[in-house]
C-alpha cells in the first residue's frame, strides 16, 4: 500500500509551463558555461622562484638558475588525470619576467637558461602533454615585469601584447587566460599604466573562446582570497563599472559573494596552492594539504558555485612530487566515493514537485522544473543522508535568493537546513540524518525559481571534516 501512495504522489505532479518563463539576464556565454562545466584544474607555479625559494621574484636572477634536471609534462598530466582534474594553468611570466617560452619580445627566457642549451621550450612541452592526455591548457600571463627594461613606459603595453599574441599563436587555444592585478616597480623604479582596454581587445580578438580571469573579469573572476573558499552566498553577477583590475578592485567581500543584482555574469574562481606558499619549497614537503582538506575545499569552491583551481608546483627536477601527487589522487578516492550514487536514483525513490520529476534525477542540464511549489522527496524506506546537492539552469540567469530544506526524520522529528544562493551548483554537507522525506522550499527568488537537478547522498565516514 506504501508504494502504492508513493508511485500515486509522483503520478500527481503538477504540469508547469516552462514555455512561459523567461531568461533573467544578466547570462553565461558559451565561452563561460563551457569553462564553468571544468569545475576543477590545476595551477602550475614554476619559474626561476622554485630554484631561489622565493615567492616573488626581483627580476634580476640569472638565467642559469632555471635548470630543471627531469622537467616532464606528461607527469604533471598523468597525475592531473588521475585526480580527475580538467587542465593545468601554467605561470608563462611571473612578476619576475622570465619566460618560460623562448619570446622574441623578451632576453629574459628559457632561451638564454642552461636548461636543454637554450632550446627548451616548457609551453610547448605542455601542450604537447595536454593534448596527449585529453586535458585543457591554460596560461598564466603577468603583466608586471621586472625585469624588461621597457616596464614603465608606453612601449611596454605594446610589448605585454606582443606577448599575449605569442603565446596563443603559439600554443593556443587555451580554456583560460590568467591575469594577475599586481603592479610594482620595474628595473628602473617606476610602476607601469597598464592598457587594459587594450590588452582586453586583444584577447578578445586573437582568443575569442577563451574565458579570461581577473579581479572583475571579464569572464571569470578572484574570490577575493588565496584560500579556495568562496562566499556560503554566491552570486555570479559582478558590478565592474568604476572599479579596475588590481589596486581599484571591489572590496575582497564582494568579490567573495558578487552583487545580488550585479549587471554582468562573472562568476568566482577559487585559487588555492596545496602548499603554504605556490612555489615549490623543499620544506614545505612535509605540509602539503591532505585528501581530507581538499575535499573541503572542494565542497567550498565548486559546492559554493565557483570554480576550484588548485596550485601544484613542480619541483626543481621539474616534476610533481610524491607527496603533492599522493594527495591528489586521495582526493579523487574520496570524490568518487562521496559522489558515486544519488539515493534519488533508486527507484523506492518518489518525487512531488511542480514540472516532470524525472528532470531532476538526470544529468540533463538543459531541462529544469518550475519550483514554486517546493519539493518533496519522500523514500519508501529510511536512508541515511549527509549531503543534498541543488543546481540551477543557469542559461536561464541566477534567481534563488534563499531556500529552506526540511529534513523528516525516521524518530518523527525534522531538521531544517537553511541556504543563500544555489547557482550553478551548491552542495550541503551536514550530521547524518536517517530520513524519511525532504521538502525543499524556495524562500527568495528575483524571479520565477527553477532547479535542473537535485541529488542526495551518503557520504562514507572519514571524508568530511568534523
Amino acid at each position: 500500500m506504501k508504494k502504492l501512495l508513493l508511485a500515486c504522489l509522483a503520478a500527481c505532479v503538477v504540469q508547469a509551463n516552462a514555455q512561459d518563463v523567461k531568461p533573467l539576464p544578466p547570462l553565461p556565454s558559451p565561452r563561460q558555461q563551457e569553462w564553468a562545466d571544468l569545475e576543477f584544474y590545476l595551477f602550475a607555479h614554476f619559474g626561476p622562484n622554485t630554484f631561489t625559494d622565493l615567492e616573488w621574484g626581483k627580476g634580476t636572477e640569472h638565467e642559469e638558475v632555471f635548470n630543471p634536471s627531469q622537467l616532464d609534462c606528461r607527469q604533471w598530466c598523468r597525475i592531473a588525470k588521475a585526480a580527475g582534474a580538467k587542465g593545468i594553468i601554467i605561470t608563462a611570466k611571473h612578476h619576475d619576467g622570465f619566460c618560460l617560452w623562448p619570446s622574441k619580445y623578451s632576453k629574459h627566457t628559457v632561451r638564454e637558461s642552461k636548461w636543454k642549451d637554450g632550446k627548451g621550450d616548457v609551453l610547448k612541452e605542455l601542450n604537447e602533454a595536454c593534448k596527449e592526455y585529453g586535458l585543457k591548457m591554460g596560461v598564466y600571463l603577468s603583466p608586471w615585469d621586472r625585469n624588461h627594461p621597457t616596464y614603465g613606459t608606453e612601449a611596454y603595453n605594446e610589448v605585454f601584447i606582443n606577448m599575449m599574441k605569442e603565446v596563443v599563436s603559439r600554443y593556443g587555444p587555451y580554456f583560460e587566460f590568467w591575469w594577475d592585478g599586481a603592479n610594482g616597480e620595474g628595473p628602473n623604479g617606476k610602476k607601469q599604466e597598464y592598457d587594459w582596454k587594450k590588452f582586453q581587445e586583444t584577447i578578445r580578438a586573437i582568443a575569442p573562446k577563451t574565458a579570461v580571469f581577473s579581479d572583475i573579469g571579464p569572464d571569470i573572476r578572484w574570490v577575493g582570497n588565496e584560500k579556495g573558499v568562496a562566499g556560503a552566498t554566491n552570486w555570479s553577477l559582478l558590478d565592474t563599472a568604476g572599479f579596475k583590475r588590481g589596486h581599484g578592485a571591489p572590496e575582497n567581500d564582494t568579490l567573495n559573494q558578487g552583487n545580488v543584482y550585479g549587471k554582468n555574469w562573472i562568476q568566482a574562481e577559487c585559487d588555492v596552492s596545496i602548499r603554504p606558499g605556490w612555489f615549490y619549497h623543499k620544506e614545505e614537503d612535509a605540509k602539503v594539504k591532505t585528501p581530507q582538506q581538499l575535499f573541503d575545499l572542494y565542497l567550498k569552491s565548486v559546492g559554493r558555485n565557483a570554480a576550484l583551481l588548485l596550485n601544484v608546483p613542480p619541483d626543481r627536477r621539474g616534476l610533481f612530487t610524491e607527496y603533492d601527487s599522493a594527495a591528489l589522487v586521495g582526493f579523487k578516492q574520496m570524490r568518487d566515493k562521496a559522489f558515486a550514487h544519488s539515493l534519488l536514483a533508486d527507484k523506492t525513490t518518489s518525487v512531488q514537485v511542480a514540472g516532470k520529476p524525472t528532470q531532476l534525477l538526470a544529468d540533463n542540464k538543459p531541462t529544469y522544473v518550475v519550483a514554486d511549489k517546493g519539493i518533496w522527496l519522500a523514500f519508501t524506506n529510511a536512508v541515511r543522508v549527509n549531503c543534498i546537492q541543488l543546481e540551477e539552469p543557469v542559461q536561464m540567469g541566477q534567481r534563488v535568493q534563499s531556500f529552506k530544506i526540511e529534513l523528516q526524520l525516521a524518530s518523527g522529528e525534522k531538521k531544517t537546513i537553511d541556504g543563500t544562493t544555489i547557482g550553478r551548483k551548491r552542495i550541503l554537507t551536514f550530521s547524518a540524518e536517517t530520513v524519511k522525506s525532504i521538502t525543499i522550499n524556495i524562500t527568495g527568488s528575483k524571479a520565477t525559481p527553477l532547479i535542473s537537478e537535485v541529488k542526495v547522498f551518503d557520504i562514507p565516514d572519514g571524508i568530511l571534516l568534523k
